[in-house]
């Protein structure tokens, strides 16, 4: 395995100095855009401090405003947005703080194109940005792959996620972690149409279905996404803390040429390093990536390359990563032994998804499938709050009251007085093995529960009606059942009185906030 990654890190590395080869110098101001039309005028000071990169290299503006950068075939040149300032947004609320230079266009033979736009090296290339109070204190909108396969499954992500969450204005901005569409990069307008209906700043991540197939190496693989969205790679400030927003899908996959591996390209790396030489220790790091770093049996991503963005952030002790992918949800914690060598552990949530289960499930209220997720985590959305440079995150369930963050499985009657094989099952949707859950039957004392690593039985007992059910059921049938790492059991009494009775389950997740949720059984003679 080893071999195999150094044989990738020495292709990529000679096809970069092709590149290298093939250079011009592009030159510009950034600017305070004060009357907001886009055009540096004479009155509009130049802005000092601002850093501008071409992908790979950063550089910062000097006392006038003005920076010098390289450009070969193949780059895109952007400012990383400073604190207290906004960027241009397009007719989508997209950024549009970037200049695209590819003037061969994409290769002939992709299904689906990229830009085909050039750089005038010989005029100023000038960016402006506009002044905005920015309060150390904020909140932002984190979306788990919307991953829509059909201009119906568009419609669900409207009418379930969409309509939801847009017009709150207590959030800042949004991201999208990944898989914006399913494959069919054509949904990537329609896509661009529901995020618009959020009426706030949108950041979007590039997911392994949003790739070009077509291409025959990684540095093709975006260059559709790179058209609709603009860089894969970039970073920002906002606040005290600073974004940076990272493509982390190797494909072709370097070792067998099929599929994917998560990992990064060199000059990727060398992007978050030269990012970082200008961004102070004190500031809250916040990653975003769409396949998680956590590395399996299968290997799902390059070892090597975990441990080179961990070294580079070395130092940093507010750092929090977010990915997608999995289409479940969990928190994952790295430390010493896995080669994390700051105090704190780096703390990894890797967020549920608005498609869920792929839109899969009963249809529900909302008039779209339940789409509960392998995990028993129901589908939905994030929100991270920062104040200065700390965090915490909350889980948004689609279509439920905020405060629904537990989900509590046991059976709807029992025989009074009689032993039984069955049990309360609480499914803490943002719990971690080490929280504490607790359960209690009629107001009697509160008693621990036991934490469990197994599939949830209120996700399984849906696919079970698919099985029973003598008659077709609307929507289609979920996956199979994934092991919940955020799943906690205990035993449930029949030695009450004949009735009905209420379960009460209270959880605590890992930024102190205690939520309770409740249910009830009979008791018969």
């Amino acid at each position: 395995m080893k071999l195999q990654s150094l044989v990738y890190t020495i292709t990529a590395m000679l096809l970069g100095s092709s590149a290298i080869a093939q250079t011009t110098a592009v030159s510009g101001f950034v600017f305070e855009d004060k009357n907001n039309n886009g055009t540096r005028e004479a009155s509009e000071k130049g802005l000092a401090n601002v850093a501008v990169s071409n992908g790979k290299e950063v550089v910062l503006t000097d006392a006038k405003g003005q920076y010098t950068l390289n450009i070969g075939n193949d780059n895109i040149v952007f400012v990383i947005k400073p604190t207290g300032y906004k960027v241009p947004l397009d007719e989508y609320n997209l950024p549009k703080n970037y200049a695209i230079h590819k003037p061969q266009g994409t290769p002939a033979h992709f299904k689906f194109k990229g830009a085909q736009q050039s750089i005038n090296a010989a005029q100023s290339l000038d960016f402006g940005l506009i002044a905005q109070k920015e309060a150390s204190d904020f909140s932002v909108y984190i979306f788990g792959d919307p991953q829509p396969y059909t201009m119906d499954e568009i419609r669900y992500f409207d009418m379930a996620i969409i309509q939801e969450a847009k017009n709150n204005n207590k959030i800042a901005f949004g991201i999208s972690m990944g898989d914006l569409v399913g494959d069919n990069l054509d949904l990537h307008a329609p896509y661009k149409e529901a995020i618009k209906k959020m009426e706030m700043p949108w950041y979007n991540v590039m997911g392994n279905h949003d790739m070009n197939y077509d291409a025959t190496a990684d540095s093709l693989s975006d260059e559709t996404f790179e058209k609709n969205f603009g860089p894969a790679n970039y970073a920002f400030n906002y606040g005290n803390a600073h974004f940076i927003v990272l493509d982390d899908i190797l494909y072709p996959d370097p070792r067998d040429g099929k599929g994917y591996w998560g990992g990064f390209r060199p000059d990727q790396l060398a992007f978050i390093k030269n990012d970082l030489q200008h961004v102070s220790k004190d500031k809250l790091i916040v990653l975003n990536f769409h396949i998680p770093l956590l590395i399996t049996g299968e290997d799902e991503f390059i070892r090597q390359d975990r441990q080179a963005l961990f070294d580079l952030l070395e130092g940093y002790e507010n750092v929090l990563a977010v990915s997608a992918h999995t289409h479940l949800q969990r928190q994952n914690f790295y430390t010493v032994t896995d080669g994390w060598r700051n105090r704190t552990p780096l703390h990894e949530y890797n967020v549920g998804t608005t498609s869920g289960d792929w839109y899969s499930g009963r249809i529900n209220a909302q008039g779209v499938p339940a789409s509960t997720m392998r995990d028993g985590t129901p589908k939905g959305y994030a929100i991270m709050q920062v104040k200065n440079n700390r965090y915490t995150l909350e889980y948004k369930v689609a279509g439920a009251p905020d405060d629904y963050q537990i989900n509590i499985y046991a059976p709807k009657v029992l025989a009074k007085d009689k032993r039984t094989s069955a049990s309360i099952f609480a499914n803490f949707f943002m719990g971690t093995a080490t929280d504490k859950v607790y359960c209690r039957i009629d107001n009697g004392d509160w008693k621990p529960m036991k934490y469990v690593l197994d599939v949830d039985p209120s996700f399984s007992s849906v696919n079970m009606q698919y099985d029973l059910s003598a008659t077709l059921l609307d929507g289609r049938r979920p996956s199979v059942a994934e092991p919940s790492t955020h799943l906690w059991i205990t035993g449930i009494p029949t030695k009450l009185a004949a009735g009905e009775h209420t379960i009460e389950v209270k959880a605590t997740d890992m930024f102190g906030k205690t939520y309770t949720q409740k249910s009830t059984y009979k008791i018969v003679e």
